[in-house]
């Protein structure tokens, strides 16, 4: 059973402060930033032209980003959309799968690991280009959008918990993070073989973006630090502020200190190193939490 499975994690016991409280702090830059610098760009410096500033500066093409040598593109084109309804399900997948993984990665290594899987998408769309995969000839033609880098977050968070069960909006059905990351997969890879869509350029940036994201998650060390992956202590273990001074039991300070020990076995080794009687204590003492 891995973590997503259980209630402590999947359903922290969060107090008034709606969905926003959900919300990670490198989620909540993310779609600040994606928000914002849309309606700059659209809204306030476009204009007339064409493109706005913004965008003819920061969207990724190979021409100027291989050839001019402005590798700053293959950061910069995640943070810009090209319509209203693009920037809204890019944040929209950001909001929902984000925190998942910024918890599992710790919100360092979760910003290096979006933005890396974003330049993937880049530098995967400009191989396939390369290789007469894609048919642009104009290295003018580029790539905007976050979407490389949340394909690495949704294979990120399939490979971690592939049974953890996603309802969504279009068309309304529930599948596993399994079921959709090869739904996802297949539409990519079909549609740049097939030709279908006229978005094979996008595609070719969900596909790499999901290929480092698989790697990064498999091999959590390539992020450096060793092997370990930071976790975030869910608000379930917090201990709340004593109402009254008491002494502490021996028993509680016994609790306390195999809790500690498991939740750092955790960031060490990985959830699915816990025996299944550490993973029932875990899961006493989110309920001992939850009660009244």
């Amino acid at each position: 059973m891995g973590m997503a499975d259980r209630d402590y994690y999947r359903k922290p016991n969060h107090s008034g402060n709606g969905m926003m409280s959900q919300v990670t702090p490198v989620v909540k830059w993310l779609l600040i930033l994606n928000l914002g610098i849309y309606f700059l760009d659209t809204l306030i410096l476009k204009g007339d032209m064409p493109n706005g500033p913004i965008r003819s500066f920061g969207a990724f093409a190979i021409q100027s980003a291989v050839f001019e040598w402005k590798i700053w593109e293959f950061f910069t084109f995640q943070f810009i959309h090209g319509f209203v309804g693009h920037v809204f399900f890019n944040c929209l997948g950001i909001f929902f799968f984000g925190p998942w993984m910024e918890r599992w990665w710790g919100s360092r290594k979760f910003l290096i690991f979006y933005l890396l899987c974003g330049a993937a998408g880049a530098v995967f769309f400009t191989l396939l280009v390369f290789l007469g995969i894609l048919p642009y000839n104009n290295y003018g033609s580029g790539l905007v959008g976050a979407s490389a880098g949340i394909y690495g977050i949704l294979i990120g968070v399939a490979v971690i918990a592939p049974s953890l069960r996603v309802a969504l909006l279009f068309p309304p059905i529930e599948l596993s993070m399994r079921q959709l990351a090869m739904a996802l997969m297949a539409i990519s890879i079909g549609s740049i073989l097939l030709k279908l869509g006229g978005n094979e350029g996008g595609e070719a940036g969900h596909l790499g973006g999901a290929i480092l994201g698989f790697i990064l998650v498999k091999y959590p060390w390539l992020l450096g630090g060793g092997s370990e992956v930071e976790i975030f202590r869910p608000k379930a273990f917090s201990h709340p502020a004593e109402t009254k001074i008491r002494p502490r039991s021996s028993l509680e300070k016994e609790q306390d200190s195999e809790l500690d020990r498991i939740l750092d076995k955790i960031s060490a080794q990985g959830f699915q190193s816990l025996t299944d009687e550490e993973r029932m204590t875990l899961q006493k003492v989110s309920d001992s939490q939850k009660a009244p």
